[in-house]
């Protein structure tokens, strides 16, 4: 089968945003191309990455790269799809030239297409994740290990929005705490807090192919037994009361449900949330505050914020 290759050239701060356009809108998946791997630094277990040829990457910014099925069955509207992309902009992302191109790509290329770009990538100390198809030896026996293929849902790792939400799950998720993962995606945060001894793991996200790739990643990892995966609305509908709610969604998304959030959430417990630019963070801070949690940190990478704020009680 043959594929059809969108590829947009764009910003860090608006790369999944745009990821999640593409999986939203039929893509089979993404591949992400970043001016940045050719230049950051890493512990030397990841020396591969510097072995990248600089003329498969950017000078600068970001190439996402979309494929969809080459096949007249299956019509997708790719002006609608750039529009959707354009239309970002009203959530205060940084676009950058959003340059738009359509190759047709063969099935024998598409097959090896995810390895050229995807390499294990260390998010802490203890945290290390890893495409399904790489060898990787962990450096200590305290080292979480979480299998990915990066070829079914944007959120790998690789994003400030998804290092900030992996580093406050690690930092503050522990054994026993019963969980709930806002907008999934890859299901990469879900995964994390049951191998950090979650005793139930609630994970959402309204996009069906988001499901999907969440669930076979979480049958790699085998913590199928403490995650339950499902199609859902925000917290529309959800009656159980939890440790932790974890959300790496949107701003404009985290403003529709601190209400929510509080109500789920047991005395004690603790909301985390990211996928914050920095032109939001305050607004954000202020609503999830009016829903009567209190702020106890917020991190950022570049324009990305993470906050984390407890129910007292």
């Amino acid at each position: 089968m043959d594929f059809i290759e969108v590829s947009v050239t764009t910003t860090h701060a608006a790369m999944d945003a745009i990821s999640n356009v593409f999986m939203e809108n039929g893509a089979n998946g993404v591949a992400i191309e970043d001016s940045a791997d050719l230049t950051r630094e890493h512990p030397d277990q990841f020396g591969e990455m510097y072995a990248l040829d600089s003329a498969d990457y950017p000078t600068e910014g970001v190439i996402v790269k979309a494929y969809y099925e080459d096949n007249e069955d299956v019509t997708i509207d790719f002006e609608a799809v750039h529009a959707l992309i354009k239309g970002l902009v009203q959530y205060d992302i940084d676009l950058g030239p959003i340059d738009w191109t359509l190759t047709e790509v063969k099935e024998e290329k598409w097959a090896t297409a995810w390895k050229e770009f995807y390499h294990p990538v260390q998010i802490t100390d203890k945290l290390t994740i890893v495409p399904t198809w790489e060898e990787y030896t962990p450096h200590s026996p305290e080292e979480h290990i979480i299998e990915l293929d990066p070829g079914m849902a944007f959120g790998t790792g690789t994003h400030q929005t998804t290092r900030l939400c992996l580093e406050a799950v690690e930092k503050y998720v522990v054994a026993g705490d019963d969980v709930i993962d806002v907008g999934t995606g890859s299901g990469v945060l879900s995964i994390l807090a049951a191998k950090l001894g979650a005793n139930s793991v609630l994970a959402l996200d309204l996009d069906d192919v988001a499901v999907r790739a969440a669930q076979e990643n979480i049958d790699v990892n085998k913590v199928g037994d403490v995650v339950e995966v499902t199609t859902g609305n925000l917290l529309e509908g959800v009656d159980r009361t939890v440790d932790v709610v974890v959300a790496n969604i949107l701003a404009d998304i985290i403003l529709l449900f601190p209400d929510d959030v509080y109500r789920v959430l047991k005395p004690g417990g603790l909301f985390i949330a990211s996928g914050i630019i920095e032109t939001k963070v305050e607004e954000v801070a202020a609503a999830i505050e009016a829903a009567g949690l209190t702020m106890i940190e917020r991190d950022n990478k570049d324009d990305w914020f993470a906050l984390i704020a407890r129910k007292e009680g």
